[in-house]
């Protein structure tokens, strides 16, 4: 009876890891900060160009990204509302009036909050690896982003989000690294954006 019931359990398939239980995952993450380190590396240009800063996420909708160097700028994502701040100078504006930026906002508030179904609007996405070393591949369905990026990957373990590629039409592409601000040790942790 042991051997019948270990065959049983070798010849059953192993549980996967989906993206539903990754989204499920990410979503128990309501806000978080982290620091970045950017690379981009724009085609004609040698070498790459170089950027470091914070992130702060509140969900569902609430990003900003503020950059420390080169030069300091702030860009806040807050609903359907974009505010830039660089050089003391702001612009504000509708995230819905560039549908391409939109699109990649909405990249990163989908993966960060779990919504599934909000980047299912923008991307068809492919989950590989495993909870604790996982990939999410986003292609963009939507043609005026399609235009844009050719492809966004964005990498964790279990609920964090540590890295951000994103490769754009004509050969550019940016790579991101994430450090999530995991708090004093016995401070309670803080999610990740």
């Amino acid at each position: 009876m042991l051997a019948a019931l270990m065959l049983a359990l070798s010849a059953s398939p192993v549980w996967a890891f989906d993206v539903p239980e990754l989204m499920s995952l990410l979503a128990q993450r309501r806000s978080g900060d982290a620091t970045f380190t950017e690379q981009r590396f724009v085609r004609g240009l040698e070498g790459p160009l170089d950027a470091s800063g914070v992130l702060s996420f509140t969900a569902p909708d609430r990003l900003m990204r503020r950059t420390i160097t080169p030069r300091p700028e702030t860009m806040s994502v807050e609903g359907n509302t974009l505010t830039l701040s660089r050089g003391g100078r702001t612009r504000t504006m509708a995230l819905d009036s560039m549908p391409e930026l939109l699109g990649m906002v909405e990249a990163m508030r989908g993966t960060l909050s779990g919504n599934a179904q909000g980047l299912q609007r923008y991307f068809r996405s492919t989950l590989t690896g495993t909870r604790n070393d996982w990939a999410l591949e986003l292609k963009p369905v939507d043609e005026r982003l399609a235009a844009q990026v050719r492809s966004m990957r964005l990498t964790g373990r279990g609920g964090e989000v540590l890295g951000v590629e994103m490769e754009f039409i004509g050969g550019d592409r940016s790579v991101m690294n994430i450090t999530p601000d995991r708090g004093p040790v016995g401070a309670p942790t803080r999610s990740t954006p």
